[in-house]
């Protein structure tokens, strides 16, 4: 194990490295092999790792959604007809709860969100050391797995909701009613500085809030398999308990990874709930 040859923070800091490519000290581009030269990469810098998985499970989730829409009978259903069916029924419920305005494009946002950010979340399942064993074996330096573990991608994510939010809440109310909606609530037109404070704290709380708790929980739970890696080249009776430990952390786990795929798509659905209502 990688715990053989590092110390135990080492073997830290190498599993919450990203695989990360952008201009190096020496003014070429190329990948980090290092976390100092990570960082003087600076914002341009593009994680690879997170880049790569996130568009292969998004592609998977296409993938398999597609294969089951072209396989689907009006007969008795296969497992994978009925699996996804009963996705698809949970997610619709979801937005007729919790939407009460008409577009089409909730329900789908909805759904393509709530299985993206699952299958990047199941990821965290995959034991820690296996990927990065797999990544030195062909050269690469380092690779984490979860995309959800990396703030770009929330942050990513979250902006994008943010920005349907935005072009909604002006599509529904016009350029007047959102500037209104941000200088004369909740005070009126005499507090327009209060209001204009208050309601734009509000309004960017809203991807950050969706950011960071995604990223904050997975964080955490990837962190909690590491160290729990780590009892593993500490002895016989900590390996034994560490494996006790990293079976029922992995099926608490399951919980998180479904709740916070089911957060962050609630959140949305509320967030795009209030950009199509209209204050008079």
């Amino acid at each position: 194990m990688a715990s053989e040859v590092l110390t135990s923070a080492e073997y830290i800091r190498h599993h919450l490295q990203n695989l990360t490519y952008g201009r190096l000290p020496d003014g070429s581009m190329g990948i980090a092999h290092s976390a100092e030269q990570a960082k003087a990469m600076g914002f341009w810098a593009v994680n690879l790792d997170t880049l790569g998985v996130s568009i292969l499970l998004g592609v998977l989730v296409l993938f398999l959604f597609r294969l089951v829409a072209k396989s689907a009978t009006s007969a008795v259903p296969s497992g994978g007809q009925n699996f996804v069916e009963w996705i698809v029924e949970f997610v619709d419920n979801s937005v007729r709860g919790s939407f009460s305005g008409r577009n089409a494009l909730v329900a789908p946002l909805a759904l393509t969100i709530f299985a993206w950010i699952f299958l990047m979340n199941l990821m965290d399942l995959i034991p820690v050391d296996w990927v990065p064993h797999l990544a030195k074996a062909l050269g690469v330096p380092f690779f984490r797995v979860v995309p959800t573990t990396d703030p770009n991608a929330t942050f990513g994510m979250a902006l994008s909701v943010f920005a349907l939010v935005v072009y909604f809440s002006v599509k529904v109310k016009g350029v007047g009613g959102f500037v209104g909606e941000l200088t004369l609530q909740p005070f009126g037109k005499y507090g327009l500085p209060a209001n204009l404070f208050l309601e734009g704290v509000n309004l960017i709380a809203k991807p950050v809030s969706l950011a960071l708790r995604l990223f904050g929980n997975m964080y955490a739970g990837e962190m909690i398999f590491i160290l729990i890696a780590l009892m593993f080249g500490s002895g016989m009776g900590l390996a034994a308990f560490g494996g006790v430990l990293q079976w029922a952390w992995a099926v608490f786990h399951i919980l998180i990874i479904t709740l916070q795929a089911f957060i962050f798509m609630t959140l949305t659905i509320v967030y795009m709930d209030m950009a199509h209502q209209e204050h008079h």
